[in-house]
């Protein structure tokens, strides 16, 4: 894995081909954002019986950018008990991990019949992407973790109540979905035996089942990491309806309360730009990224854009919807719903899938039929997971009914009552 035109060594033309491939990716990103912008405020504005922009341009297409012209041009100010160094420093670290993790998002190529989706740029083999890391998915968990840290001191550096408390829920927010969303990524990469994300796209492409079923990860791993990932990612970008570090009604605006001008107007770029990066990340994941069929009439490569494209607009939608029509969790249902539910349902499948692996893999050897085996070891897996969760099921509800008790919400039966 890695890139093809630096297996034998580094020259100029190297270093020109990169930076390019990096200034080209910023802004294609930085376009798509203000795009993205302009499509959520539509779509929303559409389900929401509206029109959403319409003044600013053809279709309101100029919206987000007079929003940014607005917002550059307006008064800075910084709150006098603030730390002024973290406070200006804060909107970068919330908004450069976003550009990272596109980096290694590959969008286009050509895939199929076995193809690598490398193109060649003035005599030089490379993928189209920015760099392709031997490590790439944990270069992703990495960024994602970081991107919290933006969160947390620009509210703590702000030197006010509202946003530390907004700044606090976004660390425990993270935290918790964190873990979820790494373990419905171990079982992408247990089935793909990757860390590069050019090669998962490559573990994807080609025939399927019968010819006609795709060979995308959604289906191969069960789809419960793809529902996992899409939940916790959706958490992990602040969107509702886990949207509580920005929660109004009690933290004001949260975490950026005392933010204004371009400072501000990066946060709101940051969490559009983590909307479309997380959106590619699904996509090249479970869905195989750019990998598709080539119909003929366009060059292969491009025929790989229009597929990523195509899929990414997809989820794009899908979290826009999710905005649309969604209401927002109380903080204890967001809580629960990450320890309780996301990380069991993860590692339990997790396991399974794992399983079925080493069963397949002929690493042991319950029956001699191989469908026996997995059909076996499939029951068994569920068996162990429905005795867990029963169990898991009775502490946490044993653990609610001494916590009532305690507050004198409910009796607590005498010894002759339980004997």
């Amino acid at each position: 894995m890695g890139e093809p035109y630096l297996a034998n060594g580094v020259d100029w033309g190297d270093l020109v081909l990169a930076v390019g491939k990096a200034v080209i990716a910023f802004a294609v990103l930085l376009v798509a954002v203000m795009l993205m912008v302009w499509f959520e405020r539509k779509v929303v504005g559409r389900l929401q019986n509206r029109l959403g922009p319409n003044v600013a341009g053809p279709f309101g297409l100029l919206q987000t950018l007079a929003d940014g012209m607005k917002l550059f041009f307006k008064e800075d100010i910084i709150p006098t008990r603030a730390d002024r160094f973290v406070f200006q420093l804060a909107p970068y670290l919330s908004l450069i991990p976003a550009f990272l993790t596109f980096a290694i998002i590959p969008v286009a190529g050509d895939f199929s019949d076995g193809g690598n989706g490398s193109v060649t740029i003035f005599g030089r083999e490379t993928f189209i992407q920015v760099a392709d890391l031997p490590v790439g998915i944990l270069f992703f968990l990495a960024m994602s973790s970081l991107a919290v840290y933006g969160i947390m001191l620009a509210g703590w550096s702000s030197g006010s109540k509202y946003p530390l408390l907004g700044s606090v829920r976004a660390t425990a927010q993270a935290i918790s979905y964190e873990a979820a969303l790494g373990l419905s990524l171990a079982a992408v990469l247990l089935v793909s035996g990757t860390l590069s994300t050019n090669g998962i796209v490559q573990a994807q492409a080609g025939e399927g089942f019968l010819g006609i079923i795709p060979r995308w990860n959604l289906i191969i791993t069960g789809f419960v990491p793809f529902v996992v990932f899409l939940i916790a990612g959706t958490a992990e970008l602040n969107r509702p309806p886990f949207d509580l570090v920005e929660a109004e009604q009690e933290l004001v605006g949260g975490f950026h309360t005392e933010y204004s001008s371009i400072r501000f107007a990066l946060f709101f770029l940051a969490e559009f730009m983590n909307t479309v990066t997380m959106s590619a990340i699904i996509v090249t994941l479970f869905f195989g990224g750019p990998a598709g069929p080539n119909l003929g009439f366009l060059p292969g490569w491009l025929w790989g854009f229009v597929w990523f494209f195509l899929k990414l607009l997809v989820f794009l939608f899908t979290f826009v919807w999710f905005r649309a029509t969604l209401p927002r969790l109380r903080y204890d249902q967001l809580m629960d719903l990450g320890w309780k539910v996301l990380i069991p349902v993860s590692l339990a499948w997790l396991l399974v899938l794992a399983a079925v692996r080493l069963v397949r893999g002929g690493q042991i050897d319950l029956v001699t039929d191989d469908f026996g085996n997995t059909l076996l070891v499939i029951v068994a897996c569920f068996a162990v997971l429905v005795i867990g969760g029963t169990l898991l099921s009775m502490a946490i509800r044993a653990a609610r009914q001494e916590r009532l008790a305690e507050k004198g919400l409910i009796a607590v039966p005498s010894e002759g009552t339980r004997s």
